[in-house]
């Protein structure tokens, strides 16, 4: 039984002990789980998660809501066509996390439908997970996320849908870890930037102040010194709360003008509405990030960087830089080499497997 503290990590140690378990098959113990947060303990969102695994994979555990302490042991995935509903305003990309993972590696093509949160505060907005996320995992699988609703923070009931198609099916794992391996990546170099792009949105309500459209011209004015061309839609839903954000995307290849789609170079950014804040100062802001981190000359943004850790062990030896190493990295390599057997090396601004 692995055994992790949960003290210094949030949801974020949780999240990738989840997913690695059902992947690994090994069970694990948290404890003082989120015990720094003003609200520590298991939050809905994370207690959706587990709930759903347990489902989908009839795994023992002892979790309950507001717990800090977590036993799980997992056993082997199965894949269906489910709906989990986090019922509040909980982030499902954050969930995705801790499913997607075992999911990827499934014996067949499913769809999973998460309701909750698509933007909301401390978490990646669905048009980056689909947008700059997803192309990296589908090194190893094909998953295809649609965006059937928008769901801002505090109701929330927003909705993704994600059909899975695992590439490698009826594997055991170290079968599966052999054959990952041959699929080893290196994100280090950006290559030559070809297009940006980006989806400005917000609620139906806030149309008449063109709030999408100011966001996006903001956005698109700064972007404008990197003297590429600029695609960014904008889009207006009716959702039940207020809210707006935009995502932006930089694309390069190392192939002349055309885009590698094996082996996808992509960097994200992006910013959600407040209500102290002009569209214009949002847009600006997703704009300034983005150019930030082209400028740092890094092969990825931060954010899909933690996310890449556990796909990094499984497609040993990858290497990736950062603009800078945060603290949901370090937290989850911590946490990816108690599963696998892998140990990370920082060498500056790179991490390799």
């Amino acid at each position: 039984m692995i055994i992790l503290d949960g003290k210094e990590g949030g949801g974020q140690i949780l999240r990738t002990a989840l997913a690695l378990s059902t992947l690994t098959g090994k069970p694990f113990k948290i404890t003082n789980i989120r015990a720094k947060r003003a609200n520590p303990g298991l939050r809905p969102q994370h207690y959706t998660s587990i709930k759903a695994l347990q489902e989908l994979t009839n795994a023992q555990t002892d979790a309950q809501l507001n717990s800090k302490e977590l036993m799980f042991i997992p056993k082997k995935y199965k894949a269906q066509n489910k709906t989990i509903d986090i019922g509040t305003a909980g982030s499902t990309t954050l969930l995705l996390q801790s499913i997607l993972l075992p999911a990827m590696f499934s014996t067949k093509t499913h769809t999973l439908t998460i309701k909750g949160g698509t933007d909301t505060k401390w978490s990646i907005p669905a048009d980056f997970f689909k947008n700059v996320l997803l192309p990296q995992y589908n090194r190893v699988s094909s998953i295809d996320l649609k965006l059937i609703k928008r769901g801002y923070y505090p109701k929330g009931r927003g909705e993704i849908r994600l059909k899975i198609q695992p590439k490698f099916k009826n594997k055991n794992f170290e079968t599966l870890w052999k054959e990952l391996q041959k699929n080893n990546f290196d994100l280090t170099e950006q290559g030559k930037l070809i297009v940006i792009k980006g989806i400005s949105h917000a609620s139906k309500n806030l149309i008449e102040r063109q709030v999408a459209e100011r966001q996006a011209t903001a956005a698109k004015q700064a972007l404008r010194i990197l003297e590429k061309p600029i695609e960014i839609r904008t889009e207006y839903q009716e959702t039940l709360s207020t809210g707006s954000g935009i995502t932006l995307w930089a694309v390069f290849s190392k192939q002349e003008d055309e885009i590698d789609q094996k082996n996808p170079t992509i960097i994200g950014a992006d910013e959600l509405g407040e209500p102290r804040k002009t569209a214009e100062q949002i847009g600006l802001t997703a704009a300034n990030k983005l150019i930030k981190t082209i400028q740092s000359k890094a092969g990825t943004d931060e954010h899909t960087a933690d996310n890449l850790i556990p796909l990094m062990a499984l497609c040993k030896p990858s290497k990736i830089k950062v603009p800078k190493i945060t603290e949901h990295i370090r937290t989850n390599i911590k946490t990816t080499e108690k599963f696998l057997q892998t140990r990370f090396k920082i060498q500056e601004k790179i991490i390799s497997s």
